[in-house]
């Protein structure tokens, strides 16, 4: 029998978020699910290329910290568990969970897995597919492949859920979809019923990057204050039968709720209101009313939407070259005088080495590092040069740094504390696949 009302916690906004909010939604909380979201884009192609290579798990590092904190919480109160930490192994990831499970004496060690994201033979098979980003046919970066998945929607976490496991583990799930599975499942909402699925997918996506939500990433001192930052709460949503959505916190917690948090978080990340693509709607955000319905508790309504689409949207990671970098400071009278000069230098130096890169940037932070020059700004005391390089050749990365450690006898006076990195660069496009090709399926592991 479908329940009446559900409530679903955030636990995570990013996959090296904090875990003690979570344990705090968890033991306070009075929640039905609480939902990890710790995937961004990039992460997938860097933890299949970690796994190809032997350096990784392939699922995210801080897997086993997050369950040991909130797995007995969690099953004391009857509150299930789901994350898409499972990255590039969700299957590695669901036998490692039900091993903690184990390991903590808990009675229900069943992990459901949700597999079927990725989709590199699919996308292979069809070199011809346009990708979004640039309209080139995918064939243009097959070659440096290291990973596609697709986006799997509510539908295939609420089929997770069915299995009555306590844990559901998936690798790539579209975030609003990782919150909404939970919803269908314990509503019983129709896959049709885009009306709701409006409304569900509207609170999805205002969890889908906790603390955010909460006053996170929306502070700024004497604009927009946030008390107890320190011990920031996550959000929970309430959701009834009917598709009535309010979002709220922990009472005591640090942070807050209001309309303006959650209008920040409602238009982060989103192109076109009219149109945010999901795998389970297309939601209209234009309508949505955000009414302050309590201390820290905000009613969500007016949410619209279009049927889903034909396709899945696929993320496809790719090698990109290398990215060297080296940085040095200077300080007091002439710093950025001398941080220039010695800008100036490396950029000499480098192609009198014939190196050739893609992109060559020299910036001094703490004046044009992040808005570019700017020639009326007031000169700081202190800067710090940053110089790097974009190419293909690991050599020419590696001589970025080199070039700028050799300041220190070769350059200006008063350089210090030089850093210097090469790494490679992954890069992500996406293309759309038709429906029919992605074929999620669930398998349930025990320890």
């Amino acid at each position: 029998m479908a329940a009446r009302q559900v409530r679903v916690g955030s636990g995570a906004g990013f996959a090296g978020d904090r875990w003690e909010p979570a344990v705090e939604l968890v033991e306070r909380g009075e929640l039905d699910y609480i939902a990890f979201e710790c995937l961004a884009e990039r992460t997938i192609a860097r933890e299949t290329l970690a796994l190809q290579r032997g350096q990784g798990s392939g699922y995210n590092p801080q897997l086993a910290d997050r369950m040991r904190a909130v797995l007995p919480a969690a099953a004391a109160r009857g509150v299930r568990v789901l994350s898409n930490m499972g990255a590039a192994d969700s299957l590695a990831a669901g036998r490692r969970t039900a091993e903690i499970a184990a390991e903590l004496g808990l009675d229900d060690r069943r992990c459901a897995v949700l597999l079927g994201d990725d989709v590199r033979d699919a996308v292979a098979a069809r070199p011809d597919l346009p990708l979004m980003e640039t309209d080139e046919p995918l064939e243009s970066i097959l070659p440096r492949m290291a990973s596609a998945n697709a986006y799997l929607g509510a539908d295939a976490v609420a089929a997770a859920l069915e299995t009555g496991a306590p844990v559901v583990m998936t690798g790539r799930v579209a975030d609003p979809s990782l919150f909404l599975g939970p919803v269908l499942h314990a509503l019983g909402w129709p896959y049709e019923d885009y009306e709701r699925l409006a409304q569900g997918t509207a609170a999805g996506h205002l969890l889908e990057c906790a603390g955010q939500v909460t006053g996170g990433y929306f502070a700024d001192p004497g604009v927009k204050d946030v008390a107890g930052l320190a011990r920031l709460g996550f959000p929970f949503a309430d959701v009834t039968a009917a598709g009535d959505v309010t979002i709220g916190k922990c009472a005591g917690s640090g942070g807050r709720v209001d309309a303006a948090t959650c209008t920040e978080q409602l238009l982060y990340e989103v192109e076109d209101p009219a149109a945010y693509v999901t795998p389970d709607c297309v939601l209209d955000m234009t309508g949505i009313a955000l009414r302050q319905a309590g201390p820290d508790c905000v009613a969500v309504s007016g949410a619209r939407a279009r049927p889903r689409t034909p396709t899945h949207k696929v993320s496809v990671g790719y090698f990109d070259g290398y990215l060297g970098e080296g940085q040095l400071s200077y300080g007091g009278p002439g710093a950025v005088a001398r941080a220039r000069l010695a800008g100036e230098i490396v950029t000499e130096r480098l192609g009198l080495r014939g190196f050739a890169y893609d992109a060559l940037e020299t910036r001094l932070i703490g004046l044009d590092s992040l808005h570019g020059p700017g020639a009326d700004r007031p000169e700081p005391y202190e800067v710090r040069l940053r110089v790097t390089g974009r190419t293909q050749d690991r050599k020419a990365a590696e001589a970025v740094g080199f070039e700028v450690a050799a300041l220190y006898t070769n350059g200006p006076a008063g350089g210090a504390g030089d850093a210097a990195s090469v790494r490679e660069i992954l890069a992500v496009q996406s293309v759309l696949l038709p429906r029919d090709l992605v074929k999620p399926r669930v398998e349930v592991v025990e320890c």
